[in-house]
C-alpha cells in the first residue's frame, strides 16, 4: 500500500483490494491490518458477514476477509466455537481431578513396563491392580514405582516382574521424598520421550525423502484377524495406491479393560490391536513405502476402555493415524462417560505429541440417526472434538475431524446437501484433514448402485478437498472386501480424482441456493445445540441424548470403578513433559490457534499493512 495520498484514495484502494480477496471465492482466509482511521472509514462499505476484526494497538485493527461459497455467517461460527471452547473447559475441569487404571496402566507401558506373567495378564495390569489394592493408587502408579525404584535400584520392567511373582510388596516401603522419586524417575521419562520423538521423526523423513500421496489421502481397511495376512493384503493395497492403511480391531476389543500382548492370528472381524502387531505394520509398511516410493501411513484405534494405552503403544511403535473420538466410547460401547473424558485427555496428549493424527468418529452418529435431519449433531460433534484436541495440545493440523456421506439415496437433491456439508464442514476448520466417510447405512447388497454411491462420496471429497478419504466398498454389506474389491474401490477413487482435480477452484455455488441455504442450516442448529450444551454441560446433554439419540448415565456403563479422584503428590510427568506446562502450543502458537482466539481464522497467504 502507498504511503502517501489522501484517506479516500486509501479507502477506495483497500475496497478494491477487500472485492479482489471477497470475491475470489475459493473459501479461504486473508489477514490485513489497517490503520484504524482507515478502518472506521470503510467499514459501512463492506459486508459485515465476510470479516472479522479485531483492535491490536490504538493505532491499527486486524481484519480477517474470510470468502465462502457455502455464504456462512462467520460470525455465527466463531459464537458456535466459543460454546464449544466452555464445553470443553468444563470436561477439562473435571478431567484434570481424576485419573483411571488406564491412564495408570499407560503410565506404566511408558516407564517401559511389557509382557506378561504366568496367567497371560498384561504385566501393567498386574502392577496397577497391586498398586490399588495397596490404596496407593490416587497417588499415581509413577509415585510407588518411583518410591520402588529408589528403595530397590530396580528398573520399572524389573519391578514389575517381581510383583507379578509376589515377591515384592511396593506399599511396605519407605517412603522417599519427591526430589528422590523425581531423579530415578526422569531419566526412563526422557528415554520414552527420546524413543517417540525418533519415531516422529522417521516419519518426517521419509515425508522429505520418498514423500506422500496427494490429499485426500485413499484411506483403506485391512480386517482378516491375523495379522500376518494383514500384512499381505496390506501391501498389496499400498502397491494399488492407498497411503493409509487402518487395521480393524476385532470385534469388542474395546471392551476389554486389558491389552492383548504378542502377534495374534485369530480375530473376529478384525484383529486385535497389541504392541507387537503394531511393530510388524509398521515394518511391513516401511518396507513397501520404500518399495513405491510413497509413505503409507498406519492406522489403528485408540478408543474404548484402554484409549490411552492404545495411544501409547501406537506413539512407541511409530502409528500415523489413530481413531480418537471423546464421545464415541460413551455412545456406542457404553462405557461409562467419566471414565472416557478422563482416558481421551490423556491419549490425545500422546497423540498431540507423537505427530498422530487423530480421527473423530462422528459418521457413526448417522447410523443411530437419520442423516438429513441429525447433520447439525455432527457438525456440533466436530466443534466440541476441536476445542478437547486443542486443550491437549494437539494442532489443527493434527485433527481428522470426521463427517460422513451417509443421507439415504432417494433422498431428492441429496447429493447437493452432501456437497454443502462437506463444503461448509472445510470452510469451517479448513486447517485439519478432515476425515470423510463413505455410505454404509444405505448400501444394500446391490454391488451396481453401491459403486455409484461410492462414485459420488468421491467426487465430493475431491471437489471440497477432503484430508483422510476412506474408501467405500461395492461389498459392504455382504463381506469383508477381498482384495479384488479393494482394488476397484481404489480405481474408482483415483479416476474421479483426477478427472475433478480443480473442480472445486472452478465451481462456485449458487446464492441463496439449496446448497448455501442447507450450509446455513445446519450452522444454525449445530449453534443452537452447542449453546444448549454449554448450558447443561456436557455431561448432563449425554445423559438427555443429544447426541446420535443415544442416551447414556453419568454413573452407568462400563468402567466406572476404574476412575479415582487424585490425591495430594499424584505424578504424571509425562503430562508436563508433553505439553510443556501450557495448553495449546507456544506463546506464539496460544495467540494464533482456535482455543485461545476462536475468532481466528486459519490460513493467511497476504498480510498487508495499510499506513
Amino acid at each position: 500500500m502507498t504511503d502517501d495520498g489522501n484517506l479516500l484514495g486509501r479507502r477506495q484502494e483497500f475496497l478494491n483490494l477487500f472485492n479482489f480477496i471477497f470475491h475470489a471465492g475459493k473459501g479461504t482466509t486473508n489477514y490485513l491490518i489497517i490503520e484504524s482511521a482507515l478502518f472506521l472509514n470503510i467499514t459501512t462499505h463492506i459486508p459485515k458477514k465476510s470479516y472479522f476484526c479485531k483492535k491490536v494497538s490504538y493505532t491499527y485493527y486486524y481484519i480477517a476477509v474470510q470468502t465462502s461459497k457455502t455464504g456462512i455467517d462467520f460470525e455465527k461460527v466463531a459464537k458456535a466455537r466459543l460454546h464449544a471452547k466452555a464445553i470443553a473447559e468444563g470436561v477439562q475441569k473435571f478431567a484434570d481431578n481424576y485419573t483411571t487404571v488406564a491412564v495408570e496402566r499407560t503410565l506404566c507401558r511408558l516407564l517401559g513396563i511389557d509382557g506378561i506373567d504366568n496367567h497371560a495378564v498384561p504385566l501393567p495390569n498386574v502392577v496397577v491392580e497391586h498398586v490399588s489394592e495397596q490404596g496407593i493408587l490416587s497417588k499415581g502408579v509413577v509415585f510407588a514405582l518411583g518410591n520402588a525404584m529408589v528403595e530397590t535400584k530396580l528398573s520399572p520392567q524389573k519391578i514389575a516382574e517381581q510383583i507379578a511373582d509376589d515377591k515384592l510388596n511396593i506399599a511396605r516401603l519407605p517412603i522417599h521424598s519427591d526430589e528422590e522419586i523425581t531423579s530415578v524417575i526422569q531419566p526412563v521419562v526422557h528415554a520414552t520421550i527420546e524413543r517417540i520423538k525418533g519415531n516422529r521423526q522417521r516419519r518426517e523423513n521419509y515425508l522429505k525423502t520418498i514423500g506422500e500421496g496427494s490429499k485426500p489421502y485413499i484411506y483403506v481397511i485391512v480386517a482378516t484377524g491375523n495379522i500376518y495376512e494383514d500384512v499381505v493384503q496390506a501391501q498389496a493395497a499400498a502397491r494399488q495406491g492407498a497411503d493409509i492403511i487402518a487395521v480393524i480391531r476385532t470385534t469388542g476389543q474395546s471392551l476389554l479393560d486389558y491389552v492383548p500382548y504378542g502377534a495374534t492370528t485369530e480375530g473376529f472381524g478384525g484383529t486385535f490391536a497389541t504392541q507387537e502387531n503394531f511393530r510388524i505394520m509398521r515394518k511391513a509398511l516401511n518396507e513397501v513405502s520404500e518399495e513405491i516410493g510413497r509413505y503409507v501411513r498406519l492406522c489403528n484405534y485408540c478408543s474404548g476402555l484402554c484409549m490411552p494405552e492404545i495411544a501409547a503403544m501406537g506413539a512407541l511403535e511409530g502409528l500415523d493415524v489413530m481413531l480418537n473420538d471423546a464421545l464415541y466410547g460413551i455412545l456406542f460401547r457404553d462405557i461409562n462417560m467419566q471414565r472416557t473424558l478422563v482416558d481421551q485427555y490423556f491419549s490425545r496428549v500422546i497423540n498431540g505429541f507423537a505427530g498422530v493424527i487423530i480421527n473423530t468418529g462422528e459418521d457413526n452418529y448417522l447410523t443411530t440417526a437419520d442423516a438429513f435431519e441429525e447433520a447439525h449433531t455432527v457438525l456440533a460433534s466436530d466443534f466440541i472434538n476441536e476445542q478437547l484436541a486443542l486443550l491437549a495440545g494437539i494442532p489443527e493440523e493434527q485433527m481428522g475431524l470426521g463427517h460422513a456421506f451417509e443421507m439415504d439415496p432417494t433422498l431428492e437433491n441429496g447429493f447437493l446437501y452432501e456437497l454443502a456439508q462437506a463444503q461448509m464442514t472445510r470452510e469451517i476448520f479448513p486447517k485439519a484433514p478432515l476425515k470423510y466417510m463413505p455410505p454404509t447405512k444405505f448400501m444394500t447388497g446391490n454391488i451396481f448402485r453401491g459403486h455409484v454411491q461410492n462414485a459420488l462420496f468421491n467426487a465430493i471429497s475431491i471437489w471440497t478437498g477432503q484430508g483422510l478419504h476412506l474408501l467405500g466398498m461395492m461389498t459392504e454389506a455382504i463381506h469383508t472386501p477381498f482384495m479384488s474389491d479393494r482394488y476397484l474401490a481404489i480405481e474408482n477413487a483415483k479416476y474421479i480424482f483426477s478427472n475433478m482435480k480443480n473442480i472445486g477452484d472452478d465451481v462456485q455455488f449458487k446464492e441463496d441456493g439449496i446448497m448455501q441455504q442447507r450450509a446455513k442450516y445446519v450452522l444454525d442448529k449445530a449453534t443452537e445445540l452447542l449453546s444448549n450444551v454449554e448450558h447443561e454441560g456436557l455431561f448432563t446433554a449425554l445423559e438427555k441424548g443429544l447426541f446420535a439419540n443415544v442416551k447414556r448415565s453419568k454413573t452407568g456403563g462400563k468402567g466406572l470403578a476404574g476412575v479415582m479422584e487424585k490425591a495430594e503428590g499424584y505424578m504424571n510427568p509425562f503430562i508436563n513433559n508433553y505439553i510443556a506446562n501450557h495448553r495449546g502450543g507456544t506463546e506464539e502458537q496460544k495467540d494464533n490457534n482456535l482455543f485461545n482466539n476462536p475468532l481466528r481464522k486459519p490460513f493467511a497467504p497476504l498480510r498487508l499493512k495499510i499506513i
